[in-house]
This record gives C-alpha cells, structure tokens and sequence, in this order.
C-alpha cells in the first residue's frame, strides 16, 4: 500500500478543504509535514486511520470518547456541524501484481440536536496499474462500488489489517513501550501472522477444517447443527466481551501508569520541601525530651558525686601535706612511747653496771636518748587521730573511685549536649505545617486514587481472566460439538474422503507453518538486530537478539551472552529499539506498506537524531511519512535529509481562529513567518 493523496474538509482544527499530495518516487520516499505543537500533526495521523479503520480507528484524540461524540467534537468548530466534516484517503494497492487505486471518503454531519450520520464512499480503478507504468502521473479512472463500500470494514483487513497498521502509523514518542517484552510480543505475534502470511497458513487450515464440517445435513443430523450454532453464537459473545475487557483493562493500566507516576511526583515536591522531617517532627520531639532528661539525669549524678568527697580533689597538694603531718605525729606519738621505756631500760641496766664503768654507759645513753627525743619533738603539731592515715588511704580511694565515675559521666553529659544540638537543629529546619499540608491532602488524596485504581485494575484482570477460560471452555465445547457433527458424517464414503484428505492438508499446512514461522523468526532477528545496530551509538551495547518460537518474546544479550534487561536501557535507546522492530518487521515485509511517524525524534540525542537521519528515514519504507516540530527535524537534519524528500508542507495555526493551514515548503524554505 502507498498513500497518493489526503484531503480535509473541515476536519478538527482544519478549516475549510485542504490536500496533501503524498505521491513518492524509489528515490525520494519522504514526505516532510512540520508543525508546532497544537498545529494539527496528529490529527493528520488520526484522519489517515479514521479514513480506513472509522470506528475501529486507534486515533489519539479519540481517549475514552464514543465513537459518535469523537466525530462531534472533530467537525470544525467554525463550521456548519449540519454540514459537518470529511476525510478523503487515495491509495494504491498491489494485488497479484496489479495495482488498484482506491478513493475512500468518510464523512459525517449532525441532523438535529442528538442525531449524527456517517457515510462511507469507496471508489477503485482495478486496471490503474496497466496504466501507471511510465513514471508520467495518470489520472485513476475511478467507479464507485456499492459493494465495496457496504463492506469496507471487512475487505480493508485484507488490505491492511488494524494491527498491522499499528506499526505503519505511530507516535515516535510512544512507541519506546514496544521495547516492553510483552507488548513487544504481541507486536512480532500479529504481525509474523497478518503482516508474513503466517495467518494465511492458518486460515486455510481454518477453512479445511470449515470444509469437513460444511456437508449437507440429514434430518437426525439438525439437531448437531443447531447445537454448533449455539456455541458458535456464545463463542463470538464472549470473545468479543473479551476484547471489550481487555481494552478497557488496557486503559485501566494506562490511567494507573499516570497516578503512579503522580505520586512519584507529588514524592518528589514533598522531599524538597522537607517533608521527611515534617514527618518525623513528633519523633524528633520526644527524642529531645528523652535527651534532655537525660542531660538532667546526668547532671544530678554530678551534683550528688559534687556532694561527697569529690571536691577534696581541688586541695589534692593539701591531702599530701596533711598524710606527711600525720606520719610525722604517729612517728612522734611511737617515739615519745619509746623514750619513756628507754629510761626505765637505761636505770635497770646502770643499776648492773660496775662504777667505773657506768660513767661512759651513761653519757653513750643520754645521748641516744637526745637523738629520739629530737624525733619526737614537733614545730607544728595537730593532734590528728592515730587512724589518720588510715582515713586518708580509704579518702584516697573513695576519690579515685569517684573521679573515675564523674570522668564518665561528663563524657556521657556532652555527647547526650551534642545529640541535643543536632535534634534542636533538625526541628529548626522542620517546614511548617502550612508549606506541605496541602501537598500532603494531595498524597493522601492520590494514594487513595491509586488504591482506587488498583482494585479497579485488579477487578478487570479477574474479568478479562474469567471470561479467558469462558472463552476456553465454550471453545473446547464447540470443538466437541463439530467432533461429534464430524463423526455423524463420516458414514458416507464422499464425507470420509473428504475428511480424510483434509486431514491431511491441515497436517501439512500445520508443519508448513511451523517452518514459515521458524523463516520469517529467523528473517526478524537478523534484521531487527543489523537495524538496531545501525541506529545505535554505542555499538557494543547489543550483540545477539533473540525471539521465542512460542512466546515472540523479545530477548537481548551483550557480548557475554548475559541476557540485557530493556529496562537498563535509556528512554532513547528504548525508542532505537522498538524502532528497529519496526524496521525490521518492514524489511522482512518487502517494505510495500508506508510508515507515518508523527514526533519522529522525541527523547533522542543529536547523535541519534542523525543517525536516524541517514540511516532510518531514506530506507524504513517506499513510503515515509515525517511528521515534525522545528527542533526535531531542524534546519541541520533537513540539509541531510533532503535528497530523499519528494513534498515538504508546513502546518500553520492561527491562534486568533484557532485554525490550521497547509502549505508547500518546510518552515525556512515556506517563509520566516511560518516558523514561528
């Protein structure tokens, strides 16, 4: 599929009726539309998927709207809603090697207050490509199809299936989830089936199957196919409240995502604000409370230590002299004790002595007796008691003991005087109660929204799970009932050969698919990886990537073979690579469907901006739509992308009348006055 042409008619922001020319050449597969933020890009994105898919489109203004209320609000508000509001889409299409033009136009107005219709036209020129095959433009001879048009839903599947179409037209911003090895495997799923032919495998054995159960009836036979009709009806039922259930589950996760990131925010706001202390404001008082009834504590046992014989330490050098006083008085005391002694010694022993002798005895023992009175005399004399010194040696003790307590209690007193300083510090830099009550009403506010949200969620997983196994056990039922039809019918021998052979077919066409799967697997990894090789800066990041034959899921590993989880890489690298599942899916597609990228270069480097430039933009598809700011695709890029751009348009708003309009150049090339 290739996009010829697109025209508004008073579409959104779009006044009036307004075309683009999307026609490309091998050579110049770009189309270059610029726009400021609110000019209208999406919304282009959203017509081109409106025009083909109407209310199955995947359109980003759409949110959680009706499908009616959706087209109300994208008639222009300057118009006639009586007249109401168009979008017309040509493309061509390659079937079996002849191309097709088609002209679809959806278009809708209101009649009365509460009443909108809608209407699809489809036009096609089956022979345009016999026609078409000089470079010269050819004017397509177009005729309306009734059919066509009453069916559009159905045969634009055939075209381009609604999932395939997701990986043609998206948001570059947002495509970063598809590095996600979930949502990345439902990706590769739908499109190895719809995009790779993998499904068409699977509906021909579908439509053996359908072959086998798909006989003339006999009478006793009815009542088997009425049972299959009933569990045919039930199986749709369910499996489209399956659908119904997982899309609202879908944005049920989606608005969780938001109020999460909400209070990551609102977190954020709070711990600038200094919050944690105001938070542990109450703890921090009753822990200067304790502290300082501590201090208290502390000091009391100082007083009462002060209180004894503690102080005695001040007079410590008087201590020493009064223990040398007291020596000196008991050595007077035991000196006085032993000259009275002596004397009646000294009598008893001149009283023995002979006459001649006792003259020299006595002179030898008075002065012996001089000597010892001189020790017994003092010039100062207290009177101390003769167990001074042992009071002072249990004195003594009693202040080593006590100086060693009050050591440790000063130390303790000032380390529990710091910790109050510090405590008295941290509840000065407490915030007050009117700088963080309103964002803590609004946390509180949004942990109950997201609680709220979370039971909601967990509601829907529950749903979408029951009717899973709703949805198994009707099938399985419906198998049993087309089993017990299929044995009713293999009694005559054309049905028998029948089933027999197409039994076969299936079985076949089962390892057929098997081996195409396993090809185009094979296919998508090489490509994905050269893709994501190309775009990335840093090249040993990523050296082998692999997909799983069951599960699609995504894997990567660095040059140790350690698998990388996705989340290790930056929001840019994650864009590389859902990009290159993109790119990699076009190529192993052939490249015939076009790629319209609104926000091409959100949340890249300079770096990769170019890389993408060179290496993504020329070569992602026959067709690329580029759908950018200013910043994106800059007057720099624009230089390198220029050889490969077939139309440049410029999307300008008017703020004054809230309208957009499009015009041919890209911002420096359609006039200054557009940039701004």
């Amino acid at each position: 599929m290739l996009l010829r042409k697109i025209t508004l008619e008073e579409f959104g922001a779009y006044r009036g009726t307004q075309s683009l020319n999307l026609t490309t050449k091998k050579d110049k597969p770009i189309v270059l539309i610029g726009g400021l933020n609110g000019c209208g890009k999406t919304t282009l994105l959203d017509a081109i998927q409106l025009a083909l898919y109407g209310p199955r489109a995947r359109c980003s203004g759409r949110g959680s709207k009706s499908y009616e209320t959706y087209l109300r609000e994208s008639i222009n508000r300057q118009a006639d809603p009586t007249r109401g509001a168009s979008v017309t889409l040509e493309f061509t299409v390659a079937v079996d090697a002849t191309v097709h033009y088609y002209k679809v136009i959806r278009s809708w107005h209101t009649s009365g207050k509460s009443t909108l219709k809608e209407f699809l036209n489809a036009f096609v020129d089956e022979d345009y490509g016999a026609k078409a095959k000089s470079d010269q433009p050819v004017e397509p001879n177009l005729k309306y199809s009734k059919v066509l048009s009453q069916e559009w839903a159905d045969h634009v599947e055939g075209l381009l299936p609604l999932e395939v179409a997701s990986l043609s037209f998206f948001d570059g911003e947002k495509i970063e989830s598809l590095a996600d090895p979930g949502r990345a495997a439902s990706v590769i799923q739908s499109a190895i089936h719809s995009l790779l032919g993998v499904s068409t495998v699977q509906q021909l054995r579908t439509d053996l199957l359908a072959l086998q159960r798909r006989q003339k009836l006999s009478d006793e036979e009815q009542h088997l196919m009425d049972k299959i009709h009933r569990e045919e009806r039930e199986c749709k039922a369910v499996d489209a409240a399956l659908d119904d259930a997982e899309q609202d589950l879908a944005k049920r996760l989606a608005d969780l995502g938001k109020a999460r990131r909400r209070i990551e925010t609102l977190e954020q706001a709070f711990k600038q604000e200094g919050g944690s202390l105001f938070e542990r404001r109450i703890e921090i008082e009753n822990e200067h409370k304790l502290v300082s009834a501590r201090i208290t504590e502390l000091r009391g046992a100082l007083v009462q230590l002060a209180a004894g014989p503690l102080p005695l330490l001040l007079v410590k050098g008087h201590l020493k002299d009064l223990r040398k006083q007291a020596k000196r008085e008991h050595a007077a005391t035991e000196s006085n004790q032993v000259l009275s002694v002596l004397e009646e010694r000294d009598q008893w022993l001149l009283d023995m002595l002979p006459p001649d002798a006792k003259a020299a005895v006595t002179a030898q023992l008075q002065a012996d007796r001089e000597n010892r009175a001189k020790t017994a005399g003092l010039k100062v004399n207290l009177e101390l008691a003769p167990d001074t010194l042992t009071q002072l040696s249990v004195l003594d003790e009693s202040l080593k003991r006590d100086r060693t307590r009050a050591a440790e209690l000063l130390r303790q007193t000032t380390e529990a005087v710091e910790e109050r300083v510090q405590l008295e510090r941290q509840l000065a830099g407490v915030p007050a109660k009117s700088k963080v009550e309103a964002i803590l009403k609004e946390r509180e506010e949004q942990l109950q929204e997201v609680a709220r949200l979370e039971s909601t969620y967990e509601r829907g997983v529950v749903q979408v799970t029951e009717l899973k196994r709703r949805l198994e056990f009707v099938t399985a039922s419906l198998n049993r009932a087309h089993d017990e039809f299929v044995q009713t019918k293999v009694k005559a021998e054309e049905v028998e050969r029948i089933i027999k052979y197409s039994e076969k077919a299936r079985h076949t066409l089962e390892l057929f698919g098997e081996s195409l799967l396993k090809r185009h697997i094979s296919r998508l990894e090489v490509a994905m990886l050269k893709s994501f090789r190309t775009l990335m800066r840093k090249q040993g990041l990523v050296e082998d990537l692999r997909i799983d034959l069951d599960k699609f899921t995504l894997t990567l590993a660095d040059a140790e073979g350690e698998t990388i989880d996705p989340g290790r890489l930056s929001a840019g690298e994650r864009q590389l690579l859902a990009i290159s599942l993109l790119w990699g899916l076009m190529k192993v597609a052939g490249g015939h469907l076009p790629s319209v990228i609104d926000t091409p270069l959100g949340r890249l480097d300079s770096r990769h901006r170019e890389h993408l430039v060179d290496r993504y933009f020329p070569y992602a598809s026959d067709q690329v739509l580029l759908l950018s700011t200013d910043e994106e695709i800059d007057e720099h890029l624009l230089g390198r992308l220029k050889k490969s751009v077939a139309h440049t348009y410029t999307l300008v708003h008017d703020d004054t009348t809230f309208t957009t309009s499009i015009i041919e150049g890209y911002w420096w090339s359609a006039g200054a006055q557009n940039a701004a």
